[in-house]
Order: structure tokens, then C-alpha cells, then sequence
């Protein structure tokens, strides 16, 4: 019995980790991209029409860069539930840092959104989602860290969780854009818009399925499962 004990424990710690690794290997590709922009910007790099906006006005995109990069790295750790219960110090460390970081990549997106020179490949509407999901990124951070003051921890969970499904939608265009790449070459226009579109949406579609199959109160079952483990324990 004790083998099974231990075999169900490491069943279960293995599995807590496949969010947490899919959601960084769901980020890998705009973080991959993000340090390639940050070594061009700061190592001298030739200046094309393609990076002009970025040279000219180097300190949001780079705000950007490393503000968005740890905060979906750092942030994808917090939904291993167990190591999150286990550790409750380092989650409440890890909030601390993850709010100011998923601001400043909202915001600094914003900005860039605004004042930025529009790409040839961005049309309005583009512009249109970019500030839409930027300001409710910012938005359900404020609300998630509203909620944890009031000691709401189901309001903050949740809005946590938006924010950073909203901030990892880059990550998930990159499978949005990819079909359509194969298929039919780089997307333009009002293809891209919808292709962007589809990730920010899918994010918050996946997060609003899993909060809500959350159980609200332990079912008979939870309830029972400490007992039986015990007794499993002491055959």
C-alpha cells in the first residue's frame, strides 16, 4: 500500500505541472522574439523602416518587452495548485511582482498602440482589439488586486487569471496565425485582425471554462478522499 501511496503522490505532483509547462512553452515564441527585439535595440542594430517606430522611441517597446516576458514566465507558475498551496508565501511574493510587471506591459502596450506609427500590415481595426484588450488587461489586474484586499479569493483568482489569459495572447496568435501562414502566406488586413482576434478570445474562452467547472463547495467525494487516503495510510 505504501507503494501505491507514493505512486499516486507522484502521479499527481507530475500532473499539477502540465499547465504550468504548456502555458511556457505557449509563451516561448513571443519570448524568443521579444529577446531578439531587446539585443537589436540595445545592440546597435541597422535601423529599417521595420524597426524605425522602435529606435526612435526605444523605452516603451522595451518596457514591453521584458514587462510581458517575465509576466507570462513568472505568472504560469501560479497555476500549479498544489505548489501554490504548499507554498503560500511564495504565491503572495509572486503576486507582488506579477501585478506591477502585467501593468507595465499592458500599459506600455497602450502606449505604443497610440503613439506608435500604425505598420502597413495592422489596419484599424487592429488598432481597435489592441486597445480594447490592452485597457481590460489592465483593467481585471486592477479588479484581481481589489478583490484579494476585500479578502475576495475567488474574485481575485478569477480576475488574475483574465489578465493573464489576455497577456498571453500573443503567445496563442502565433497558432492562430500559423494555419493560415501554410495556407496562404503572411495574413493582411482584415485576415489578421480576425487571426488576432481568435487568440485573445480562445485565451479567455479556455480561463472562463476552467473557472467556471471549478466546483464552488467540496463535492462528497473530496470530502471522502482525506479519509480513505488515511486509512490507505495506516493498512
Amino acid at each position: 500500500m505504501a507503494g501505491m501511496k507514493k505512486g499516486l503522490v507522484v502521479t499527481s505532483s507530475a500532473r499539477e505541472w502540465l499547465v504550468p509547462v504548456g502555458l511556457i512553452m505557449l509563451s516561448a515564441v513571443p519570448v524568443v522574439a521579444g529577446a531578439a527585439r531587446f539585443a537589436e535595440l540595445t545592440g546597435g542594430a541597422t535601423i529599417t523602416p521595420d524597426n524605425a517606430r522602435f529606435f526612435a522611441s526605444p523605452v516603451p517597446v522595451l518596457v514591453h518587452i521584458v514587462g510581458a516576458s517575465l509576466y507570462c514566465m513568472l505568472g504560469a507558475f501560479q497555476f500549479a495548485g498544489g505548489f501554490r498551496r504548499r507554498r503560500p508565501g511564495w504565491h503572495r511574493m509572486a503576486g507582488r511582482v506579477l501585478i506591477p510587471l502585467g501593468l507595465a506591459a499592458a500599459l506600455s502596450g497602450l502606449w505604443m498602440t497610440l503613439f506608435y506609427p500604425r505598420p502597413p500590415s495592422d489596419v484599424e481595426l487592429v488598432t481597435g482589439f489592441r486597445l480594447l484588450f490592452g485597457s481590460a488587461m489592465v483593467g481585471c489586474i486592477v479588479l484581481g488586486f481589489a478583490a484579494i484586499r476585500h479578502r475576495d479569493i475567488a474574485g481575485h483568482r478569477a480576475w488574475m487569471a483574465r489578465g493573464y489569459a489576455i497577456g498571453l495572447g500573443a503567445g496563442t496568435q502565433v497558432l492562430t496565425h500559423l494555419p493560415w501562414i501554410l495556407l496562404f502566406g503572411q495574413p493582411g488586413g482584415l485576415s489578421r485582425a480576425l487571426l488576432m482576434l481568435a487568440g485573445w478570445v480562445i485565451n479567455l474562452a479556455v480561463i472562463e471554462w476552467a473557472l467556471r467547472r471549478r466546483p464552488t463547495k467540496p463535492t462528497r467525494t473530496a470530502k471522502a478522499l482525506p479519509t480513505r487516503v488515511s486509512v490507505l495510510a495506516n493498512e
